[in-house]
């Protein structure tokens, strides 16, 4: 495995999650990118938020999990994004999430350019490509990537937010698609017709995942733990998964890994828990031990 650290971008929706206890900042591209630079490659958040008290605070929390920055465009007209969340008693939760906000009107700039010829790998999914500006500036920003660049298409299906249109055609720019079980079948009906993916993968929440590629396919039955909130596992899941990924492992290997990161995440309150070595150096090792 490779000791390169890597430029990986979590490309998407910043927002801050309204529970009934309080507000946690969130979003998958930045829950994915403060899980890679746990693993220890550089995560990077490229979004838009408002020019607000909840913008300023977003910058603020970012800078104290380690993230940078200076990827964050701020919009002088629309709020910073919410999203009122409600968990179930087993954990799961479901979104009400605010339209017309910052990260629905990307801007393709010259800095985004230079961090898009500069990434190793790209995660995105469908939620910020709802309105046709971000939608614009997401693919241009995907097109800009170096040939060898990974890019990572996160389903996330999220309300009314998606349509097939958008989903055939950032399948199309992915090189691993990832979707859990609830989304598989309205995803289902494209990857027939979509060639190119070098991975899928299927998340079933308590029951593992499946990871296919054209030559491998590995099933993993998940790790038992005590669920706190089942917040930001995707993101994780997904962060280890990439991490593995880019080193060359086997489909096994980075299947176990992603399901080690995300049970974590899960028996934690919250998307971003602190540092935590020992499970880190398990995820990083992934050493195909079931016990979590």
């Amino acid at each position: 495995m490779s000791d390169k650290n890597y430029i990986t971008i979590g490309l998407g929706e910043l927002l801050w999650d309204l529970f009934p206890e309080g507000k946690q900042l969130g979003g998958a591209p930045a829950n994915f990118a403060y899980m890679t630079r746990l693993l220890g490659d550089e995560g990077l958040v490229a979004s838009r938020v408002g020019a607000d008290a909840l913008g300023r605070a977003a910058g603020r929390r970012l800078e104290r999990l380690g993230l940078r920055t200076s990827h964050i465009q701020v919009d002088p007209t629309y709020p910073t994004g919410t999203v009122k969340v409600a968990v179930d008693p087993t954990g799961q939760p479901t979104f009400e999430i605010a339209e017309t906000v910052a990260w629905d009107f990307f801007e393709w700039t010259p800095e985004w350019r230079s961090l898009a010829e500069r990434a190793d790998a790209v995660c995105f999914g469908t939620l910020a490509q709802r309105c046709p500006r971000s939608r614009a500036t997401i693919r241009a920003f995907l097109n800009a990537l170096r040939p060898e660049a990974t890019c990572v298409l996160d389903v996330n299906l999220r309300q009314s937010f998606y349509n097939a249109e958008t989903l055939s055609e950032s399948a199309k720019l992915a090189a691993i698609m990832k979707v859990n079980s609830d989304e598989l079948p309205v995803v289902a009906i494209w990857l027939r017709d979509i060639f190119g993916l070098k991975l899928v993968c299927i998340t079933r929440g308590p029951k593992g995942s499946v990871v296919v590629s054209e030559g491998e396919t590995s099933e993993h039955p998940g790790f038992r733990v005590h669920v706190a909130d089942t917040v930001g596992a995707g993101d994780a899941f997904t962060a280890a998964l990439v991490y593995h990924y880019l080193r060359g492992a086997s489909v096994s290997t980075l299947n176990e890994a992603a399901n080690r990161m995300g049970a974590w995440v899960a028996s934690e309150t919250g998307a971003t828990p602190a540092r935590d070595e020992y499970h880190l150096e398990k995820v990083r090792s992934a050493v195909g031990v079931e016990e979590f």
